[in-house]
């Protein structure tokens, strides 16, 4: 069976250990452009991402488990290694040293930065497109990630002011997401704003003071062009001039008594309402259509 004859790695010092601790850091992942993938989910999908653009790199470093990991997860052992990947067992004590969760699930992949360049983005002619402008929470950027992917959005942007995209708990939070669709990071939310609209993107800032509403979006048919949604930072929202860069300023509608949505539910919200509108046999209307 796989996995009966794969290398352990026992020592809390051993080179591989400390550079993969040493990934804790934003900075490092940086110098490194490596980061870690927890859990069968991340590194079945980080498995399966397959080569990097370019063709001569797979995504995947390496992947660390524990036995008991390896022969509940035999065929994520057998897939990595048809892959070519090097696979490693380790000690309880060693995946909890390398892993940022409190109880590990036994499984981690080093993996390389799979980041999109914004430009690729624009070139592929994207239909719906997430912007994270100040998110600073990394569960909320990981969480917004699986949602866009979930909604069948083309890709994510993260922009300067935003959260590392590779913070351990945005990963996590993505559920494998961040492995499924182009994710663009560190673009000024001015460049990213203007360079949308240049390609023909209406642009929507998701904001609680919005002057109109996602309601009103549907019914006039406006959703069924290709749009980015633009979130802003869990606390305080957008700011003014981010906001006045934007088409329109769009609010979720609250009909009943909750004071507001939190960020990656308004998120699912608008991102479900574009997805809807676009997918519709009904054809919602672009602005301008004929009605």
């Amino acid at each position: 069976m796989a996995g009966t004859d794969i290398p352990l790695l026992s020592s809390l010092r051993s080179p591989r250990v400390i550079a993969a601790r040493k990934l804790a850091r934003r900075a490092q992942r940086g110098k490194d452009r490596r980061f870690l993938a927890e859990g069968p989910q991340a590194v079945r999908e980080a498995v399966a991402f397959g080569l990097l653009p370019g063709g001569d790199q797979h995504a995947v470093v390496e992947v660390y488990l524990t036995m008991e990991a390896a022969e509940r997860h035999a065929d994520l052992v057998e897939a990595a290694e048809r892959a070519g990947l090097p696979v490693l067992t380790a000690t309880d004590e060693v995946i909890a040293e390398i892993c940022d969760t409190v109880t590990p699930q036994g499984i981690v992949a080093l993996c390389r930065f799979l980041d999109t360049p914004f430009e690729e983005i624009l070139r592929s002619r994207p239909r719906l497109v997430a912007v994270l402008a100040h998110v600073r929470d990394p569960g909320n950027a990981g969480t917004v990630l699986r949602t866009a992917d979930a909604a069948g959005a083309d890709a994510v942007v993260l922009t300067d002011a935003s959260v590392d995209l590779y913070n351990p708990k945005a990963v996590r939070a993505s559920v494998g997401s961040l492995f499924h669709l182009p994710v663009a990071v560190g673009v000024p939310v001015e460049q990213v704003v203007a360079e949308l609209r240049a390609a023909g993107v209406r642009v929507l800032a998701a904001d609680g003071a919005g002057e109109r509403d996602l309601d009103q979006e549907l019914d006039e048919g406006t959703l069924g062009a290709p749009t980015a949604w633009v979130f802003g930072n869990e606390a305080w929202g957008l700011p003014e001039e981010t906001r006045a860069l934007a088409d329109e300023v769009v609010r979720v509608p609250i009909h009943g008594h909750a004071e507001s949505l939190n960020l990656a539910t308004a998120a699912a919200v608008c991102l479900y309402a574009s997805a809807r509108a676009q997918r519709s046999s009904a054809g919602c209307r672009a602005p301008g259509a004929e009605r």
